[in-house]
């Protein structure tokens, strides 16, 4: 995970391929749009809806221990109310039941004043799936030119500073509205199997068989296609 890396390696692919780039798909790294502009000079450098996503989790995930930290003196107990949403807090509004719409709207009444912190950074967060989940891209990159006015200004700390980096990286982020939603979910699909394949089989010894394994669990041997 560096920019000299990823730089390396679109040397290495020949100016031809270089120049058949026209979007380039990225998590908010600045080794990564570094190598982009030195190296793909007409590409469209793209922020990654799913490494987005993650961080608007991550917000809510550090608003939610800080405020057990600040309101109990520690996180984890399963008296807090807070604890017994955490997995809650991950999820997005479209997926929750009414059972659990119920305990979410409870665990933030038990304590309104400092579970109301939590309450918001949830909201945001779920602003962000509403913009790259609405149908009309249009519409979607309004809710995020949207976002990037108001989360740099929110109290809670955690989205204000997500605001910021949303705000550093607005031309990255919004250019997914206009690319067709161009986004690296296919990549992050296949390390996915990738990873969890390695970790079943505890390693590979033999790069030949690493290989083989994991064009397996890919789609299969193609000897048609070239890998």
């Amino acid at each position: 995970r560096s920019g000299k890396a990823y730089a390396d390696w679109l040397t290495a692919r020949g100016e031809e391929f270089r120049g058949g780039i026209k979007v380039a798909a990225l998590d908010p790294f600045h080794g990564y749009k570094t190598a982009i502009a030195d190296q793909l000079e007409d590409a469209v450098a793209v922020l990654d809806a799913f490494h987005v996503v993650k961080l608007g989790t991550a917000a809510v995930d550090e608003c939610r221990r800080r405020v057990q930290q600040e309101t109990t003196g520690h996180r984890g107990r399963k008296s807090d109310p807070l604890y017994g949403i955490q997995k809650l807090l991950r999820a997005g509004a479209e997926k929750l039941t009414d059972k659990q719409w119920t305990r979410l709207e409870k665990a933030i009444a038990a304590r309104p004043e400092e579970h109301l912190q939590v309450w918001i950074a949830w909201s945001c967060a779920q602003q962000l799936r509403a913009a790259y989940r609405h149908h009309d891209p249009a519409a979607g990159r309004k809710i995020a030119e949207k976002i990037l006015t108001s989360f740099p200004t929110c109290p809670v700390p955690e989205i204000a500073r997500l605001g910021r980096t949303l705000k550093r990286w607005s031309q990255a982020f919004l250019a997914y509205f206009d690319t067709d939603r161009s986004n690296n979910g296919g990549t992050e699909a296949i390390n996915g199997l990738i990873e969890l394949h390695r970790r079943v089989a505890r390693g590979f010894r033999n790069y030949d068989n690493y290989r083989l394994r994991m064009l397996l669990i890919g789609g299969g041997l193609d000897t048609l296609i070239p890998t």
